[in-house]
């Protein structure tokens, strides 16, 4: 079974920055498959990044790389998503997501959310202008 437990949102400005935190619950950290996603009002779910957790190996959606980071902290077992330059746009419930440990195709759908079976309840990010 595995656990996720978003963190850090709130609002904020827009130009100013968030990081968000994923502690991952989970028997073996290394070598899972988590993806940051977005929700906005009125919108489809949305990828940002996504970490091949114990790898160093990251991933972004067009247009989230240069402002969005991706990175973890091995020993926390947790994934952070560091937000910066935040335009009003950007304003979304985030989630972060497990896809599990089996490759597969998940590199050809990381930013699909159908392919992501574990996720969090949601963070709420919003930039005001």
């Amino acid at each position: 079974q595995v656990q996720l437990l978003e963190s850090g949102g709130g609002s904020v400005q827009a130009g100013g920055s968030l990081k968000l935190s994923c502690a991952v619950s989970i028997d073996t950290y290394r070598g899972n498959y988590i993806g940051w996603f977005r929700l906005a009002p009125g919108k489809e779910r949305e990828g940002v990044a996504a970490i091949i957790t114990g790898s160093g190996r990251t991933f972004y959606a067009d247009s989230m790389e240069g402002r969005f980071t991706i990175s973890e902290d091995k020993a926390r077992n947790t994934v952070y998503l560091q937000m910066n330059s935040l335009k009003p746009e950007d304003t979304a419930v985030y989630y972060c997501a497990s896809a599990g440990s089996q490759t597969l195709d998940w590199y050809a759908r990381r930013f699909d959310p159908n392919r992501y079976i574990y996720w969090g309840q949601g963070t709420q990010v919003t930039v005001s202008s």
